[in-house]
């Protein structure tokens, strides 16, 4: 009973646990983002079910619904396009809305972009900082000196279209810092830069899904 959040792959379907596919087939509906990519693990997996999208552009006007289903008891799961979900997702407002309403939640743990990032780094991430994507701009640059004055270790999602142009913003502020850039993890094609960041931002071939992780460099951080 109650809403259960459902982790899901990262790239590799065959990362899924058994606990997260006994949760899924026992469930009565599927909260995604992006329903086409949810079907296609739930096929994988020959689970057929109901799915509800639930995304940025419909969270707000879907809330009362699936508040009203829970509290009848109905078994919703909730999932991510991939990873945990309420990690950079409208699922946030769901869990809480849940907590307001004494609705149980539940987690069914499982892969996580920033954590594997991490892990894969070698980096000193004994204190971290998750960012999810970032701001563009001005924006952009003064959050990276807040961040960097810190000293705290940082990760953050980027697009394709725009990890070289981060890239150097972090360049031209902290050269010294180094960087681990991870592209399209558990994937066929999966690919890890590691080094100063002014270093390999030529290095790295902008396609797919890419996680980073930064090492501010202490120097850098003084005199920013």
């Amino acid at each position: 009973m109650g809403l259960k959040l459902v982790a899901t792959p990262i790239g590799n379907l065959s990362d899924i646990s058994q606990r997260a596919i006994d949760t899924i087939k026992g469930a009565d509906l599927i909260l995604c983002e992006d329903t086409r990519r949810t079907m296609k693990l739930t096929n994988h997996l020959g689970i057929s079910k109901r799915y509800i999208s639930f995304n940025d552009n419909n969270a707000l006007q879907k809330m009362p619904q699936v508040i009203d289903g829970l509290k009848k008891g109905t078994e919703y799961v909730l999932v991510s396009d991939a990873g945990m979900p309420v990690i950079s997702d409208p699922g946030l407002k769901l869990v809480d809305e849940c907590y307001k309403n004494q609705i149980p939640v539940d987690v069914i743990p499982g892969p996580s972009a920033p954590v594997c990032a991490i892990a894969a780094s070698g980096l000193n991430a004994s204190h971290f900082i998750f960012l999810g994507f970032l701001p563009r701009g001005s924006k952009l640059r003064k959050l990276l000196r807040q961040i960097s004055s810190l000293g705290i270790s940082t990760v953050f999602f980027e697009s394709p279209y725009r990890i070289k142009e981060t890239l150097k913003e972090i360049c031209a502020l902290s050269p010294e810092s180094r960087i681990f850039v991870a592209r399209e993890m558990t994937k066929m094609n999966q690919t890890f830069y590691r080094g100063k960041v002014c270093e390999i931002i030529d290095e790295i071939n902008p396609i797919g899904e890419i996680t980073v992780v930064v090492e501010w460099n202490e120097i850098s951080r003084g005199n920013s």
